[in-house]
């Protein structure tokens, strides 16, 4: 094309060059668009529909040096991951509801049960765990909404890959037994756990909110505290 355009000149050529141009803008249009995809269309599989198989080496390399990439105020790097496989997955379960019966004696065997299952369906389970800087420039909120970053990018970049997966805490996220468990530090957080897998049948959205009711726009005028 730029040879057509070399060898042609005056009203033809900046016809060429606008058609060009065009096509360019169009493409770029079309690109966005497919790409936002991925959020429009991105939604939690239940644990409980995930099965094998999860995604493989060379994808999981991939997914997570891309959810990785996250906004880190201070770099800070307020994140580890920990994966939980094959039999220590099935193991864990098994702690949690050995956890949760201590603390609990008379807690139904149902519910010890349900801890058993949650980490009996999903092939992968990736722990994302919070590490957080006290007393530092960069405050502990942000260090957390980094690593919530972190979990988020690994549900899409699964949907991208075609995987099905949930991002669940449940008590086990917050339970300092568990933390134990998984060898946190006295400065790390588990803010969840996501699951990933293969989905089994297609999980139904939720409805959204609608953006009119969530998004306003600031105007001084109409601020009554505005100066």
């Amino acid at each position: 094309m730029a040879a057509l355009i070399a060898e042609t000149t005056g009203a033809s050529a900046e016809r060429i060059r606008a058609t060009c141009y065009a096509c360019l803008l169009s493409s770029r249009s079309i690109t966005a668009m497919h790409s936002l995809d991925i959020l429009t269309t991105r939604h939690s599989t239940p644990s409980r529909l995930l099965n094998a198989p999860a995604p493989d080496a060379a994808q999981l390399q991939a997914l997570l040096e891309a959810a990785v990439r996250v906004p880190d105020h201070g770099q800070l790097v307020p994140f580890r991951l920990l994966l939980l496989r094959d039999a220590p997955r099935i193991t864990f379960g098994e702690r949690i509801a050995e956890i949760h019966q201590r603390s609990d004696p008379a807690a139904p065997e149902k519910a010890l049960q349900k801890d058993r299952d949650r980490f009996n369906q999903a092939p992968l389970v990736i722990v994302v765990i919070a590490r957080l800087t006290a007393g530092h420039k960069v405050p502990e909120q942000e260090q957390l909404l980094s690593a919530g970053c972190v979990a988020y990018n690994i549900l899409l970049g699964a949907h991208a890959l075609g995987f099905g997966a949930q991002w669940l805490t449940g008590w086990a996220a917050y339970d300092a037994d568990v933390a134990t468990l998984l060898g946190l530090a006295v400065n790390e957080k588990a803010i969840g756990f996501v699951h990933i897998g293969t989905a089994q049948e297609t999980a139904a959205d939720r409805a959204r909110p609608t953006l009119a009711s969530i998004c306003g726009e600031w105007n001084p005028a109409i601020n009554p505290h505005a100066n």
